[in-house]
């Protein structure tokens, strides 16, 4: 039997390298794999976008076709329309009202949690559970009969049903989004866990108290995940419908004191037939919430404080 000498030099070389894949190959597997979502962001986000913005310019009823009528939508929205401008403020009224409320329960709760050494697992999903329930009709439906006459609060205040009231039906509205701080708190709670012990070890060497301990250590190095929050709860706040809408009676009333600016864009599209309307609405509403979020990311530079960063 003979054997076949190895030279040398071939039994000291380097085993050869895998073949790495084409590069169009590898894209191509890429695309493959994220088709799914470039499907659906076309057919279910861009397609309608670009039907929606053709819609604003034209006069849609859903039953015959659209007829272009350029500006006059965005005119009359501005300048004809009394009732839009009632539902622009009552949203804004509603969004300052409502987005510092929740964020000040969901960040007072995260401390308590913070602090508890039992049962902070089952709290942290007891208060987290109102902001899974709490974006249904049926729980809006029972926020009502609560604020209504006869309802709890006014067999326990004595100040009559509030979703009856123009001055208060808001109110009541903007309690139950508060109620659902669940996410902010969860989101609080996580930022709390990641600030260093020693910081407040430090702070009370220095004779720093609770309070002092509070706005030196925890506001600072928790700013990010509070800027993070306030962009976006003031994001949902200014889409509201299903509260108002549940404490109305799909209404708007009393006086129009819940007629927040979802439920006028539902009114003109899906009551009135004013699709074109709506449709100028709803893009003049993605602008004003585009607006709001550069003016919150400017404003972030004077307050909100990231540690990698150092000292401003």
């Amino acid at each position: 039997m003979t054997t076949t000498a190895i030279p040398p030099e071939a039994r000291n070389a380097p085993a050869a390298a895998p073949k790495r894949r084409p590069q169009r190959e590898r894209e191509g597997a890429a695309w493959v794999f994220l088709s799914p979502w470039v499907l659906g962001a076309i057919v279910l986000t861009l397609l309608p976008m670009a039907v929606s913005l053709y819609l604003s310019f034209t006069d849609y009823d859903l039953f015959s076709p659209p007829k272009w009528v350029g500006l006059r939508n965005y005119v009359q929205m501005f300048t004809e329309d009394p009732r839009y401008w009632r539902s622009v403020v009552t949203t804004l009224m509603y969004v300052l009202v409502a987005v510092p409320l929740q964020l000040a329960l969901a960040l007072v709760v995260a401390l308590a949690l913070k602090g508890m050494k039992r049962g902070k697992g089952f709290y942290r999903s007891a208060f987290y559970a109102p902001s899974l329930l709490g974006a249904s009709m049926s729980i809006a439906l029972v926020w009502r009969a609560v604020f209504n006459d006869g309802g709890t609060v006014d067999n326990l205040l004595g100040t009559g049903g509030w979703v009856n009231k123009p001055g208060w039906a808001l109110l009541a509205v903007a309690l139950l989004t508060a109620w659902q701080f669940g996410a902010p708190m969860v989101i609080f709670l996580a930022g709390l866990q990641q600030i260093p012990a020693e910081l407040y070890e430090a702070a009370a060497v220095d004779g720093a108290g609770k309070w002092r301990q509070f706005l030196s250590v925890t506001v600072p190095m928790l700013s990010p995940v509070l800027f993070f929050n306030l962009v976006l709860q003031t994001i949902q706040a200014f889409q509201v419908f299903t509260p108002a809408f549940a404490v109305s009676a799909g209404k708007g009333g009393p006086a129009d004191s819940t007629l927040v600016y979802t439920m006028y864009l539902y009114d003109r599209g899906f009551v009135a037939s004013h699709m074109g309307y709506a449709s100028a609405m709803a893009w003049v509403l993605l602008l004003v919430i585009g607006i709001v979020t550069a003016v919150l990311f400017r404003t972030s530079r004077s307050w909100v404080f990231y540690a990698s960063e150092g000292d401003r």
